[in-house]
């Protein structure tokens, strides 16, 4: 299946990196401040708010509370004395920003994405490849499904799978939530935006694009960051 993506929302911070829509608006959480805001349908602000993240790379809702992916070890804005410069899951107050919990990552490195799941956390992993189901109330694993292509990023639930945007490549791949099976595919234009943060809304898929160039291999683009909806056609 190919996708074409079509921008939505004028991006409302500099690097948008994740994002995740709720019955109260769509959450988006900057990679550059750290800063979380929740939007409305149009795309205007409902509520902006500061949160201890570092190097935000996803967020989830659940539970009462926003969850975000912080990655550790910011290169695009000063540190803080709330930064740890390791990889974590954040709990956080959804009104305030404030942390009510910390908790490493289950392999103790980076993060992408995050996604809430009936009770329960899907984390990307890296060391090795994988998608991984925990439990917030302990963090213990529940179950790992291996994955073979580079850079996982935004994940959205999705009946019995789980999409998974693979920023890089530009291809967002649906894994069967208990086998890793890939039962879809989505190919996106090699010269759009790249998928980062990814929710799922009405059956519809939204991203975003952060456009952050943190290392020389990653160049920015000139239309800059992205908020927008993959338009599905065969």
């Amino acid at each position: 299946m190919k996708g074409r993506l079509a921008a939505a929302f004028p991006p409302v911070c500099d690097n948008p990196n994740g994002l995740q829509w709720t019955d109260e608006g769509l959450w988006v959480v900057d990679q550059h401040l750290d800063d979380a805001y929740l939007l409305d349908e149009t795309g205007q602000v409902i509520r902006k708010i500061g949160t201890p993240t570092e190097n935000a790379s996803g967020v989830t809702f659940g539970d009462g509370y926003l969850w975000t992916a912080s990655n550790g070890t910011t290169r695009a804005r000063p540190h803080r004395t709330t930064d740890t410069h390791r990889p974590a899951v954040l709990k956080l107050d959804p009104l305030t920003g404030a942390l009510v919990d910390r908790f490493p990552t289950p392999d103790g490195g980076g993060i992408h994405g995050i996604e809430w799941d009936d009770g329960l956390l899907w984390l990307t992993a890296f060391n090795p490849k994988a998608l991984v189901l925990v439990d917030p109330a302990g963090f213990s694993v529940v179950r790992k499904l291996p994955v073979a292509m580079e850079r996982l990023h935004g994940l959205a639930r999705d009946a019995d799978g789980i999409w998974c945007s693979h920023t890089t490549d530009k291809v967002i791949l649906k894994y069967h939530v208990d086998t890793g099976e890939t039962v879809d595919r989505i190919d996106l234009p090699p010269d759009g935006p790249s998928p980062h943060g990814l929710s799922i809304r009405n059956g519809e898929l939204w991203y975003c694009d952060a456009n952050l160039a943190l290392r020389a291999t990653h160049a920015t683009r000139a239309d800059g960051s992205e908020i927008g909806r993959v338009v599905l056609r065969p």
